[in-house]
């Protein structure tokens, strides 16, 4: 990354420690590690961001070309976007249905559990 070598490193260890003393040195390695930890995390956020407004310019750009051939004769790439936001278009519109389902069967679950102790306590 900055191609710094071992002899270059710990010179920089050294003048630290002659600036900075014994004292001090860990606070200003943990503090500069927190700046580059920071840095790290917000550019990585922004990487995430920039890929995924890309990947949502690439299904509208595919979106288009499926309209505009009525949706028929699509190539894969465009039919998989297509399919893609089918699904995503239905998430939205029943979010909760999924989990409506999850959550019966849990409590379905607990209704069979709960007859099963009672079967071994008879």
């Amino acid at each position: 990354m900055f191609d710094i070598g071992f002899w270059e490193l710990s010179l920089i260890a050294i003048i630290g420690l002659v600036v900075l003393g014994p004292e001090r040195l860990p606070v200003a390695i943990r503090t500069v590690r927190g700046w580059i930890s920071s840095v790290r995390s917000f550019s990585e956020g922004v990487k995430n961001e920039l890929s995924e407004e890309l990947r949502i310019q690439e299904l509208h750009a595919n979106l288009k070309k499926a309209e505009q051939s009525g949706m028929k004769d699509l190539t894969p790439e465009v039919a998989a976007s297509v399919k893609s936001l089918q699904e995503a278009a239905k998430m939205v519109t029943n979010p909760y249905q999924t989990a409506e389902k999850k959550g019966s069967s849990s409590v379905e679950t607990e209704q069979l559990d709960d007859k099963q102790i009672e079967k071994q306590d008879k």
